[in-house]
Protein backbone atom coordinates (compact mmCIF):
# COMPACT_ATOMS: atom_id res chain seq x y z
CA UNK A 1 0.00 0.00 0.00
CA UNK A 2 2.64 2.31 0.68
CA UNK A 3 5.68 1.03 -1.37
CA UNK A 4 5.65 3.84 -3.67
CA UNK A 5 9.31 4.72 -2.41
CA UNK A 6 10.86 1.38 -2.76
CA UNK A 7 9.58 1.46 -6.11
CA UNK A 8 11.37 4.91 -6.73
CA UNK A 9 14.43 3.93 -5.34
CA UNK A 10 14.92 0.59 -7.90
CA UNK A 11 14.22 3.14 -10.48
CA UNK A 12 16.56 5.94 -9.27
CA UNK A 13 19.52 3.10 -8.61
CA UNK A 14 19.31 2.35 -12.71
CA UNK A 15 19.29 5.67 -13.20
CA UNK A 16 22.95 4.80 -14.76
CA UNK A 17 26.48 5.27 -13.27
CA UNK A 18 25.94 9.78 -13.72
CA UNK A 19 22.81 9.43 -11.19
CA UNK A 20 21.35 12.33 -12.31
CA UNK A 21 19.35 10.62 -15.10
CA UNK A 22 15.64 9.76 -13.55
CA UNK A 23 15.75 12.30 -10.43
CA UNK A 24 13.75 15.60 -10.41
CA UNK A 25 13.37 18.54 -8.01
CA UNK A 26 10.90 20.82 -7.92
CA UNK A 27 10.80 24.04 -6.48
CA UNK A 28 7.52 25.33 -6.10
CA UNK A 29 5.87 28.95 -6.46
CA UNK A 30 5.85 29.51 -2.54
CA UNK A 31 9.85 28.49 -2.17
CA UNK A 32 12.26 31.58 -1.87
CA UNK A 33 15.74 30.89 -2.18
CA UNK A 34 18.93 32.99 -0.92
CA UNK A 35 22.03 31.27 -1.97
CA UNK A 36 23.77 28.89 -4.94
CA UNK A 37 22.05 25.78 -6.18
CA UNK A 38 23.58 22.98 -7.43
CA UNK A 39 22.09 20.08 -8.55
CA UNK A 40 22.86 16.62 -10.30
CA UNK A 41 19.27 15.99 -10.94
CA UNK A 42 17.26 18.02 -13.22
CA UNK A 43 15.23 20.99 -11.68
CA UNK A 44 12.48 22.71 -12.04
CA UNK A 45 12.21 25.86 -10.70
CA UNK A 46 8.52 27.92 -10.41
CA UNK A 47 9.65 30.19 -7.44
CA UNK A 48 12.80 33.04 -6.75
CA UNK A 49 16.03 31.97 -6.27
CA UNK A 50 19.06 34.86 -5.35
CA UNK A 51 22.01 33.17 -6.10
CA UNK A 52 23.40 31.00 -9.27
CA UNK A 53 21.55 27.89 -10.33
CA UNK A 54 23.82 24.91 -11.87
CA UNK A 55 21.99 21.22 -12.98
CA UNK A 56 21.62 19.11 -15.74
CA UNK A 57 18.40 20.03 -17.09
CA UNK A 58 16.17 23.26 -16.13
CA UNK A 59 13.00 23.88 -16.98
CA UNK A 60 11.70 27.16 -15.60
CA UNK A 61 8.19 28.01 -15.13
CA UNK A 62 6.48 31.30 -16.24
CA UNK A 63 6.42 33.08 -13.16
CA UNK A 64 9.95 32.18 -12.16
CA UNK A 65 12.43 34.24 -11.46
CA UNK A 66 16.20 33.71 -11.13
CA UNK A 67 18.68 36.09 -10.14
CA UNK A 68 22.10 35.11 -10.65
CA UNK A 69 24.03 32.88 -13.01
CA UNK A 70 22.45 29.60 -14.61
CA UNK A 71 24.55 26.83 -16.08
CA UNK A 72 22.80 23.52 -17.28
CA UNK A 73 23.17 21.16 -20.24
CA UNK A 74 19.94 22.15 -21.37
CA UNK A 75 17.14 24.91 -20.08
CA UNK A 76 13.95 26.13 -21.05
CA UNK A 77 13.72 29.72 -19.73
CA UNK A 78 9.86 30.53 -19.41
CA UNK A 79 10.21 33.44 -16.45
CA UNK A 80 13.03 36.06 -15.72
CA UNK A 81 16.58 35.56 -15.49
CA UNK A 82 18.59 38.30 -14.61
CA UNK A 83 22.25 36.99 -15.03
CA UNK A 84 24.17 35.30 -17.50
CA UNK A 85 23.06 31.95 -18.82
CA UNK A 86 25.20 29.03 -20.56
CA UNK A 87 23.42 25.96 -21.78
CA UNK A 88 24.29 23.60 -24.40
CA UNK A 89 20.59 23.40 -25.86
CA UNK A 90 18.35 26.34 -24.57
CA UNK A 91 14.78 26.88 -25.21
CA UNK A 92 13.84 30.78 -24.46
CA UNK A 93 9.86 30.38 -24.38
CA UNK A 94 8.11 33.72 -25.30
CA UNK A 95 6.99 34.57 -21.95
CA UNK A 96 10.96 34.39 -21.14
CA UNK A 97 12.67 37.18 -20.31
CA UNK A 98 17.13 37.51 -20.13
CA UNK A 99 18.54 40.03 -18.64
CA UNK A 100 22.63 38.77 -19.13
CA UNK A 101 24.97 37.23 -21.55
CA UNK A 102 24.02 33.86 -23.15
CA UNK A 103 26.36 31.49 -24.31
CA UNK A 104 24.47 28.12 -26.23
CA UNK A 105 25.16 25.52 -28.31
CA UNK A 106 21.84 25.17 -29.95
CA UNK A 107 18.90 27.57 -29.36
CA UNK A 108 15.41 28.68 -30.49
CA UNK A 109 13.94 31.87 -29.39
CA UNK A 110 10.20 31.81 -29.32
CA UNK A 111 8.49 34.64 -31.14
CA UNK A 112 7.68 37.20 -27.40
CA UNK A 113 10.76 35.93 -25.94
CA UNK A 114 13.49 38.20 -24.63
CA UNK A 115 17.22 38.30 -24.59
CA UNK A 116 18.62 41.52 -23.56
CA UNK A 117 22.66 40.65 -23.44
CA UNK A 118 25.55 39.21 -25.73
CA UNK A 119 25.24 35.95 -27.44
CA UNK A 120 28.02 33.70 -27.88
CA UNK A 121 27.57 30.44 -30.22
CA UNK A 122 29.54 27.82 -28.04
CA UNK A 123 31.50 25.27 -30.23
CA UNK A 124 31.51 21.54 -29.79
CA UNK A 125 34.68 21.90 -28.67
CA UNK A 126 33.64 24.36 -26.16
CA UNK A 127 30.63 22.52 -24.69
CA UNK A 128 32.19 18.42 -24.99
CA UNK A 129 33.21 16.32 -21.97
CA UNK A 130 30.35 16.78 -19.65
CA UNK A 131 28.30 19.93 -18.29
CA UNK A 132 29.23 23.00 -19.44
CA UNK A 133 31.78 25.45 -17.28
CA UNK A 134 30.59 27.70 -14.74
CA UNK A 135 29.69 30.89 -15.16
CA UNK A 136 32.25 33.39 -12.74
CA UNK A 137 29.32 34.83 -9.99
CA UNK A 138 28.61 38.20 -10.60
CA UNK A 139 31.44 39.32 -7.34
CA UNK A 140 33.65 37.35 -8.54
CA UNK A 141 33.76 38.54 -12.42
CA UNK A 142 33.96 42.25 -10.19
CA UNK A 143 37.40 41.63 -8.31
Amino acid sequence: MFNGNRNRAATASQSGATGKRGMFSVFGADVAVSGNVTATADLHIDGRIEGDVACGNLVQGAESRILGNVTAETARIAGTIEGAVRAKQLTVERSARIIGDVEYQTITIELGGHVEGRMKHLAVADSAAGAPRAIPAANERAA
